[in-house]
């Protein structure tokens, strides 16, 4: 009676070891989320974080192509002001930023050398009165073989001769800004004013009063900002992607929300060491506070193709990498590095991948943000 008491307690110790050594689906399942990029949730929690799911749709997007560069005005708009003669620097009132009118005054400078000119240009313009009427008298008597061909002929070239000085002399002080026409030993000046070439900004002053300058030195430096180009840097794998005429849309690090649209005008022939190539953008608006040298970010649009997509709330961010939350049951959801390309229209682009495979996978469409809090907070958590 002993013996048969005995074995039938230790089945039954048996037993309850092993009814005990068994652990509830559920804490496996939390287990396996723990080990795992998981979530899990509860009906009650899919309903109030409003999870829906369903699969990606395959649609025409534009590949975007993320570059950047900088704001830069045309060759042509950057002027350098010199001065044709040397002189010293009498009077300027500019400052980097101010903005000038086209004619409106920039410095002025004097010098003994502008006096010189100015003699130099009356005397020869005196000369040539007397040569004209010297020649007038040699050529008439010439004609009546009252002098020889010798004497007219020297007269004649000396004529000519002070003709090209006089021109010359009056085209230097077109360039010094003086109208020959008006010159008269009354209004001889010492002194040579500078007047703006352009309606724009002073971006630098390379002077101060009282400095010596002579005609290879760049007194000032304007810029006329009313043709600003957006110039891009665009690596050597990209560019067989670029055409004239693409769209892009531009925007600052600071107001990412502002956009300037623009098209691509020229592209450059010339890779440089980093791989890279220049593109100028033309953008469609002018605005004040775009300047040259600020630093832009932009995306070009290239051709349109059919992508695997998702809704734009389907992907989320974290870190540096962007994510996707597949269906692996009716209640639990596996996060996954997602690569993508284009957006448009509220829909991403998917780039297909050993774990992200679109054409077979079911995905979060909405509710993707929820779950990355739920799962960072178990993280943390733990």
């Amino acid at each position: 009676m002993k013996r048969f008491f005995v074995i039938l307690l230790t089945a039954t110790a048996s037993f309850l070891a092993s009814c005990g050594s068994e652990k509830p689906a559920e804490a496996i399942t939390k287990q396996s989320a723990s080990e795992n990029n998981l979530v899990v949730l509860t009906p009650a929690q899919m309903k109030n974080a409003g999870i829906m799911v369903g699969k990606s749709e395959r649609k025409p997007i534009a590949d975007l192509v993320q570059v950047n560069g900088m704001m830069e005005a045309p060759p042509q708009n950057l002027i350098s002001v010199s001065v044709p003669l040397g002189g010293y620097l009498k009077k300027t009132g500019l400052l980097p930023g101010m903005h000038l009118k086209k004619g409106q005054f920039m410095a002025e400078l004097e010098d003994q050398g502008y006096i010189q000119l100015q003699q130099d240009y009356l005397t020869a313009k005196a000369r040539l009165s007397y040569l004209e009427q010297e020649y007038n008298r040699q050529r008439d008597l010439n004609q009546s073989k009252a002098t020889s061909d010798k004497v007219y002929q020297q007269t004649l070239a000396d004529y000519q001769i002070q003709q090209v000085q006089l021109k010359a002399l009056a085209e230097r002080l077109r360039m010094l800004g003086v109208n020959p026409g008006s010159l008269t030993g009354k209004t001889l000046t010492r002194t040579l004013r500078l007047y703006s070439p352009i309606d724009g900004y002073v971006t630098k002053v390379n002077v101060n009063v009282g400095k010596y300058v002579v005609p290879t030195d760049v007194l000032f430096e304007l810029v006329d900002p009313s043709d600003l180009h957006l110039m891009l840097t665009v690596f050597e794998k990209d560019l067989d992607k670029l055409e004239v005429g693409q769209k892009i849309v531009a925007y600052r690090a600071s107001q990412p929300e502002k956009k300037y649209s623009g098209e691509i005008i020229y592209i450059g022939k010339d890779v440089t060491r980093d791989r890279a190539v220049e593109v100028h953008c033309h953008l469609h608006t002018n605005d004040k506070l775009l300047v040259p040298g600020m630093f832009m970010n932009a995306e070009i649009e290239v051709q349109s193709q059919d992508a695997y997509t998702l809704p734009n709330d389907a992907i989320v961010r974290y870190g540096s990498k962007q994510y996707v939350f597949v269906v692996r049951d009716s209640s639990i959801f596996e996060m996954v590095e997602a690569q993508t390309a284009g957006s448009e229209q509220g829909y991403t682009a998917l780039i297909p991948g050993s774990s992200l495979k679109p054409e077979s996978q079911t995905y979060v469409l909405k509710g993707a943000y929820t779950l990355l809090m739920k799962l960072k907070n178990k993280e943390e958590e733990e």
